[in-house]
């Protein structure tokens, strides 16, 4: 479990995070949503720790991680996998050498050892066949898939995802939500994942974490979001007309019960 206590950003005058204390569980897909600029990505940022927070605790199964010494937070990030908005695979290397990546760069496996690693890995996001291939020569979707590959490569305990769907048509990004959720729980993984996505979020969302303006406006799953009587969290989640005429329906059968 991540736990987030207290947690402050500040870049000179302007406070970005203000005192956001929650939680993200082990073996679910924990959601942060959030309108641009609201603070999530920044958040994210402090977790990964791409950024050092002003104020604040992170805790990582009671690790402070925010207290680290530099040679402890390199340790830390080996159980961190990281899926990147781009894919952010390397263009110079086939797929198979991608996944391979991160065991050649922290692994004691031998090369046929991370070979077989690698392969399972791609065999479990249903890549077999593309390993000699390269990350130009293949579709959007897959290599958002490759990603997923090589994250959980060194079997993380932590896997984060900043918005993975970005790009795909709704078809693909159903597949990555699926994946992704599935992956979450055979491995007992804490997943979090930063989207814009209504779909990842109603699908997906065992744990969400809805920020506003720097804090924390909501947490709950998606079951709750079409009774949420939180005003800012129902104008972000029913943006979209067909979204509020869910939710109309869903209320009026409820009423007829």
């Amino acid at each position: 479990m991540i736990e987030v206590k207290d947690l402050y950003k500040r870049f000179e005058d302007k406070e970005v995070l203000k005192g956001i204390s929650t939680t993200f569980d082990d073996g679910k897909t924990n959601l942060i949503i959030g309108q641009s600029g609201s603070g999530k990505t920044v958040l994210m940022k402090n977790l990964v720790g791409l950024l050092e927070p002003t104020s604040g605790q992170v805790l990582y199964d009671g690790r402070d991680f925010v207290g680290m010494s530099k040679k402890e937070k390199v340790m830390m990030r080996r159980e961190m996998g990281m899926i990147f908005q781009s894919a952010a695979l390397f263009d110079s290397l086939s797929v198979l050498e991608n996944v391979m990546f991160p065991l050649d760069m922290f692994s004691s496996m031998n090369l046929r050892e991370r070979q077989k690693r690698a392969m399972e890995c791609l065999d479990r996001v249903n890549l077999v066949g593309a390993e000699e291939k390269f990350p130009g020569e293949i579709s959007g979707g897959m290599q958002k898939r490759v990603a997923i590959a090589r994250a959980i490569a060194l079997n993380p305990k932590y896997l984060f995802c900043d918005e993975p769907n970005s790009g795909l048509d709704p078809k693909t990004s159903l597949v990555i939500d699926e994946l992704l959720h599935s992956i979450t729980h055979e491995y007992n993984m804490t997943t979090i994942i930063n989207t814009h996505d209504m779909n990842s979020v109603m699908g997906i969302g065992e744990n969400i974490i809805f920020i506003y303006e720097g804090h924390k406006e909501w947490q709950g799953v998606s079951a709750d979001i079409m009774g949420s009587t939180n005003k800012r969290l129902t104008d972000f989640i029913f943006a979209s007309d067909l979204l509020k005429e869910m939710r109309q329906a869903i209320r009026h059968e409820k009423d007829e019960r």
